[in-house]
């Protein structure tokens, strides 16, 4: 979710990675995996022993236009799904309102099988994104603190991407991998999820695999993916990846989350 500060330079190191990084579409999940955390959202309110808010506008760094609140209008529980809303309003300043919650501070783990059952909004300039972050940020900052994009859609596209960003040198050199799936119907409900272990990470849409990362022995400098991470979801409105909404963009912008899982290995 946090894009491209140093693209140039990510798109040079991916491109000698292709040996390291393999991309499949045959592969089927493990299935030797113990459940270690879920939200169902079968509440009446976000657990905020399991979520916290960020709030505010100004672009989070890839110039997107809606501002974070933590509003019911936003982001609630409705009929067993957490439901993220991007809104078309003039609030604080910006013109679009949506919702970005993280389990930061509260529920972390390093390596596991992480998943959502979700549907998604459609439509150009909105970007809905499951995704993970390292626990360290506010230490190291961003990429040296690495983060796994498990799902993230832009515009009208027929599939989702999946992606790692990292520090591959130690002194703040932006690296990326990743890949689309193969084509789905995103307005209706997938399951999206990654295989992590100290060897990969694998991505999924509904069991199937398109992707995988060789993290091994910290190979091409991803040691960020031996630590532990937490989870994001969030709804941007426009931003450098998706450009902005138009006349046809339509709003609201609805992402559903019927279910978040982590499960490990023992």
């Amino acid at each position: 979710m946090k894009r491209k500060k140093q693209l140039i330079m990510s798109l040079v190191i991916s491109s000698l990675m292709v040996s390291s990084f393999i991309p499949t579409v045959t592969a089927k999940a493990d299935t030797g995996w113990n459940l270690a955390w879920s939200d169902e959202f079968n509440g009446t309110s976000i657990n905020t022993s399991n979520w916290k808010f960020e709030t505010g506008g100004g672009g989070w760094g890839n110039n997107e236009l809606e501002y974070y609140t933590n509003r019911s209008e936003n982001a609630r529980i409705e009929n067993g799904n957490l439901v993220v809303e991007a809104r078309k309003e003039n609030y604080n300043g910006m013109n679009y309102t949506s919702a970005r919650l993280k389990s930061q501070g509260l529920k972390n783990w390093t390596y596991g099988k992480v998943e959502a059952r979700m549907k998604l909004p459609a439509g150009q300039g909105v970007w809905p994104a499951f995704w993970m972050l390292g626990e360290n940020i506010s230490q190291v900052s961003w990429p040296k603190c690495g983060e796994i994009d498990i799902m993230e859609h832009i515009n009208n596209e027929s599939a989702i991407h999946g992606t790692i960003h990292w520090d591959s040198t130690g002194n703040n050199t932006h690296a990326d991998y990743g890949a689309a799936s193969p084509n789905i119907d995103v307005t209706q409900y997938h399951v999206y999820s990654i295989e992590w272990d100290a060897s990969s990470i694998k991505w999924f849409v509904d069991g199937t695999q398109y992707l995988e990362a060789n993290i091994a022995n910290n190979i091409n400098g991803t040691d960020e993916f031996h630590k532990p991470f937490f989870i994001l979801f969030n709804l941007a409105i426009g931003g450098n990846w998706p450009g902005n909404p138009n006349g046809s963009t339509p709003f609201p912008a609805k992402m559903y989350v019927d279910y978040v899982r982590v499960y490990q290995h023992g």
